[in-house]
């Protein structure tokens, strides 16, 4: 099983490069959870050895992943771009996570795992702040997959529309970056919008991008002391799941602001984290039935398209207001 999921994550990324499905703004993590779901659908295999191997990859490696993706980001490239980035990034996310869990919960009756991997989908990162908030929400493979498959589709689109809205904009290339960057699901998708328009509009996009990536740690924290402590009946010493490799996540881009590491090092650790990341998408898209994201319905991507728009105008909004004539 371990061999045939290398197999597709490898696949998965070397997809995820061909022009053609890399203008459409579609990174690595989900190819990867739909070539898995494609070869869970047509084979079948040991279910007590498979599930040892799918369970290490999507919880150990998950985290190695998440740990690695750390040496993408630095403190510098905050100071870069300026304390209004910081704040508006932690705007978006704070407005998004909270419209919709709300939404999602109160008027579309969703499970509250499905209405909060959605959320933090489309508030911080896309399918890898899903894979991250999964240990801590503690959702059923099902849930994860959904949440996936909605923010990857809105995703998507959004790459498509934005290069369209700037030319009916006054914005310069920079700001309208910045702009792509706070409010776009996935960093390949920034990278592809940002691209379609300049490469200043890409560069300040993807330091925009990583911010909020850099945002997944306190996100992630405050989701398990706020929504997701332990039973009330469970020891008080474990009441909040602590994510412990947050604090790994945080202290590998501590080291890379610190340290300046040889570019083979850091390609290194890059390729180690998307292969993790990969492995472990791979392993969801194995272990997820068609018929479980059938059962979920219309109200997932419901509340994926209500944040789409929130992002999509209310994010413009919020970017003319924070940082017109800042830069």
């Amino acid at each position: 099983m371990l061999v045939h999921l290398i197999a597709l994550a490898v696949c998965a990324i070397l997809l995820a490069q061909i022009p053609f499905i890399a203008a459409l703004g579609l990174s690595a993590l989900p190819m990867a959870s739909l070539l898995g779901l494609l070869y869970g659908a047509v084979t079948t295999h040991n279910p007590q050895g498979a599930a040892i191997t799918l369970n290490f990859c999507q919880q150990k490696l998950l985290r190695l992943g998440i740990i690695l993706f750390g040496f993408n980001l630095s403190f510098q490239q905050i100071a870069a771009i300026g304390w209004r980035t910081v704040l508006l990034d932690a705007i978006v996310i704070i407005s998004v996570l909270s419209i919709g869990i709300y939404l999602g919960v109160k008027l579309l009756r969703l499970p509250k795992e499905i209405a909060t991997l959605t959320a933090i989908g489309s508030a911080v990162c896309g399918a890898a702040a899903i894979m991250a908030a999964e240990p801590v929400v503690r959702a059923k493979e099902q849930d994860v997959a959904v949440a996936v498959g909605t923010v990857v589709v809105f995703g998507t689109m959004a790459m498509f529309i934005y290069p369209v809205i700037y030319h009916f904009t006054l914005m310069e290339p920079s700001l309208f970056g910045i702009y792509i960057g706070s409010t776009v699901h996935e960093v390949a998708q920034a990278v592809a919008a940002g691209q379609s328009i300049s490469g200043e509009a890409m560069q300040f996009a993807v330091v925009a991008k990583l911010i909020r990536v850099m945002l997944l740690a306190p996100v992630i924290i405050a989701l398990s002391a706020l929504l997701f402590r332990a039973p009330a009946g469970a020891n008080t010493q474990t009441r909040i799941a602590i994510p412990w490799f947050v604090f790994g996540f945080i202290a590998a881009a501590a080291i890379n602001s610190l340290i300046t590491l040889p570019e083979l090092v850091l390609e290194a650790l890059k390729w180690s984290s998307q292969l993790a990341l990969t492995l472990a998408m791979t392993a969801l898209g194995v272990k997820t039935r068609w018929s479980a994201i059938r059962q979920a319905g219309v109200r997932p991507v419901a509340l994926s398209f209500i944040l789409f728009i929130v992002l999509l105008v209310g994010g413009f909004g919020l970017n003319t207001w924070m940082l017109e004539a800042t830069i």
